[in-house]
């Protein structure tokens, strides 16, 4: 009787499985590692949870059932009540005196843009006393802001809506790429362009929406994602769907047309207009995930400048920080790492809700833009399946026989596996005016998850 054939599990090192293969003898490699270090206890305790698996349960499928549905366009003043001397950022909480250079110099643009002083350079003196002005993240009003993410009153937002629950969520209108507010640049062309902004575009985009039927924001990232976008650093195909639904509603507004053209030829330029739907359709869709006792998803990432902080759905809205990293990837011109700030921004919510770097294998020309190879971003989305609750089969990606993207980032999972969320990003200069200097990839500090594991451990009941 002829032996079966012999075939060999490999885990760890790969040289046991290289001299196995020698002999040629086939060989199943298992990528097992060791859980991150001190996590052992946390993780047994938060294991041995009973309410951990319907949580997780309950937490994904409440995301998985969100549609977003861009519905109106307004003042910030107006949808989130902010006063004059209020602003909001990106990232977890953060005072003046440890705020990075971008967020300083949209801080700094955003106060001349309000008229709170006369030259941008002057509010520097404004924010360090700190009287008539307050600092608070756009998380905390249901908002996102990519990069530096400020917002002040005057600044126009998108108002998205789920119709089953009507809950909401607002970002602020992009301005496009290079030397932008939310980049920290704050010069006369910056501080002119919102003014435009505020003045033509914010209320010709209200008319236009409240004149259509509202925009399907979770359809369009459905089609674009089969368009070759991963709709965090690619949103060309989702901007021409955008506009393809609103220029009809923007045409026949009565408006003045030379304002019609410019905003349309705005909008048409600019590929990452669609980003700042994006990012509210995924906060909406996290959002609904939030406060389920038990459940180890994590519902928000996000970055100041100097720290990167997380929020997972059974701790409730502590903040999990630890510093931010610099990104790895492309630069501008002859700009290089030491001129790029540590990561920033609140645009990293699309990858905690399963698209941007976890997507990437959907958008293989991304590598162009954040470095890497094509192989690589298809290895990063089957890779972020190892740390995830499941798929999202709205999302789908075509290369990977139209695999659900990687959805609902489990913090045990990353503390056992070692394996850390993958973020592809803009780079901010590190000083305050400089705007954009690159694009990259990045990972959040380790050290943030089992932090939040240990606040998970601490609730589970005795």
């Amino acid at each position: 009787m002829t032996a079966a054939p012999t075939h060999v599990v490999a885990a760890g090192a790969g040289m046991l499985a290289d001299a196995v293969e020698a002999q040629a003898v086939p060989v199943t490699r298992i990528d097992w590692r060791p859980p991150m270090a001190g996590t052992e206890d946390d993780l047994a305790t938060v294991a041995a949870d009973p309410r951990r698996r319907a949580a997780n349960e309950r937490a994904l499928a409440a995301v998985l059932g969100v549609s977003a549905t861009l519905v109106d366009v307004a003042p910030a003043s107006e949808v989130l009540g902010l006063e004059r001397g209020q602003f909001l950022h990106a990232g977890p909480p953060v005072e003046w005196a440890r705020a990075a250079g971008p967020l300083r110099g949209a801080l700094m643009g955003g106060a001349a843009f309000e008229g709170l002083v006369t030259e941008p350079e002057d509010a520097v003196a404004l924010f360090e006393d700190g009287g008539s002005v307050s600092l608070e993240p756009c998380h905390h009003r249901s908002t996102v802001g990519p990069m530096a993410g400020v917002v002040t009153p005057s600044m126009w937002m998108f108002v998205l809506e789920d119709p089953a629950t009507g809950r909401r969520t607002h970002c602020s209108l992009n301005e496009g790429l290079g030397k932008v507010l939310r980049y920290g640049a704050y010069g006369p062309d910056v501080l002119e362009r919102l003014r435009w902004m505020s003045a033509v575009l914010g209320p010709l985009l209200r008319t236009a929406v409240r004149a259509s039927e509202p925009v399907d924001v979770t359809g369009i990232l459905t089609q674009m994602l089969q368009m070759g976008d991963e709709a965090h650093n690619r949103n060309r195909a989702g901007t021409l769907m955008l506009l393809r639904d609103l220029a009809p509603a923007m045409a026949a507004s009565g408006a003045d047309t030379d304002d019609i053209a410019a905003s349309l030829r705005f909008i048409g330029a600019n590929d990452h207009f669609f980003l700042n739907l994006g990012m509210p359709a995924c906060k909406l869709a996290l959002d609904a995930a939030r406060d389920i006792e038990g459940s180890t998803m994590v519902v928000a990432m996000a970055r100041n400048g100097t720290d990167f902080g997380i929020q997972v759905s059974g701790t409730g809205d502590e903040w999990f920080t630890g510093p931010a990293q610099v990104a790895e990837g492309l630069f501008l011109g002859d700009y290089g790492p030491d001129d790029a700030n540590p990561d920033i921004g609140d645009s990293a919510i699309t990858e905690t809700a399963g698209i941007g770097g976890f997507a990437m294998a959907t958008a293989p020309a991304i590598v162009r833009l954040v470095g890497g190879t094509v192989p690589d971003a298809l290895a990063t989305t089957r890779r972020m399946h190892e740390i995830t609750l499941g798929a999202n089969p709205r999302w789908s990606v075509p290369i990977l026989d139209f695999q659900g993207t990687p959805s609902g980032i489990d913090v045990t999972r990353v503390c056992r596996t070692g394996i850390l969320p993958q973020i592809n990003t803009g780079m901010a200069g590190r000083r305050a005016g400089v705007g954009q200097v690159g694009a990259g990839l990045v990972t959040p500090p380790a050290e943030i998850f089992p932090a939040a594991l240990a606040g998970l451990a601490a609730r589970v009941p005795r």
